[in-house]
């Protein structure tokens, strides 16, 4: 089990269940360029960035993909693992030479199966992370895409 779980797992935790899902936990480094994972393929696990910069990027048909957010130090990098059909919504590359703890998802799935409030912590944790994803993704998309941007006004 590590010491000092990223703090993105301590505020969205209780003590209990962050040291419960931490001992799942493997640490891992990534090269920069390096392709996490690709949109459409099986999302078998999850990141918690320790340092290093990950893009999430959407294919676009006819250009090259778009970088929809950056994430970096103690942000989750992966939703998908959790909601079936349990395939990458985003593709997600190292920006940068990147080192974080994996979790896999078979192995996170059965905590929450055995222990329902480490679920039910673990879902709404993913789900804010999705829900402001999801912001961000239509933000950025509306910067790139739409004919004034974003904006403040429509």
């Amino acid at each position: 089990m590590f010491a000092a779980p990223p703090p993105s797992v301590i505020r969205a935790l209780p003590a209990e269940h962050r040291a419960r899902l931490m001992e799942t936990a493997r640490e891992v480094s990534f090269p920069q360029g390096i392709r996490l994972f690709e949109e459409g393929g099986r999302a078998d696990r999850f990141w918690i960035i320790r340092t290093g910069t990950v893009a999430l990027d959407m294919r676009v048909p006819g250009r090259r993909a778009a970088v929809i957010e950056r994430l970096g130090h103690n942000e989750l990098v992966g939703w998908s693992w959790l909601f079936a059909p349990h395939i990458w919504h985003l593709g997600g590359e190292a920006e940068t030479p990147v080192r974080a703890y994996e979790f896999d998802a078979a192995s996170v799935d059965a905590l929450r199966r055995d222990d329902p409030a480490l679920g039910q912590a673990v879902a709404e944790w993913v789900g804010t992370v999705v829900a402001r994803r999801l912001h961000a993704a239509r933000t950025r998309l509306l910067d790139l895409y739409a004919p004034y941007g974003a904006g403040t006004s429509l």
